[in-house]
């Protein structure tokens, strides 16, 4: 079987094999520069988080407070006197011990 009308009768341009192997070649390079691109991408961006001096204390202070021993049968009697109206505050004593508790807190006295 013979195949006619090749071309639409026009004559077979020969290869140009070095224009191949260029054509070659920039693909190559293409591919190179794409596959470095991708493997020199940035690692992705980690998120941090930093205390100030203040907020490291403040942690401290509510670890203590947590660990603190609580006389659980203590607290029970004050809240029972507390919701039953029998517990008495005694004004003077309170306001001094606030007093006290503000000069260890802040050094005056």
């Amino acid at each position: 079987m013979a195949i006619n009308n090749i071309n639409n009768g026009l004559p077979k341009n020969p290869v140009d094999n070095g224009k191949v192997s260029q054509q070659n070649q920039t693909q190559q390079a293409q591919q190179q520069a794409t596959a470095k691109t991708a493997t020199a991408a940035p690692a992705p961006r980690q998120d941090s988080v930093s205390l100030t001096q203040s907020a490291q204390q403040l942690n401290q202070v509510q670890k203590k407070g947590t660990e603190a021993p609580v006389n659980q049968e203590k607290v029970d009697r004050l809240k029972k006197a507390i919701q039953s109206g029998d517990y008495q505050i005694n004004p003077e004593v309170l306001a001094s011990k606030i007093a006290k508790a503000e000069a260890e807190i802040f050094g005056t006295k």
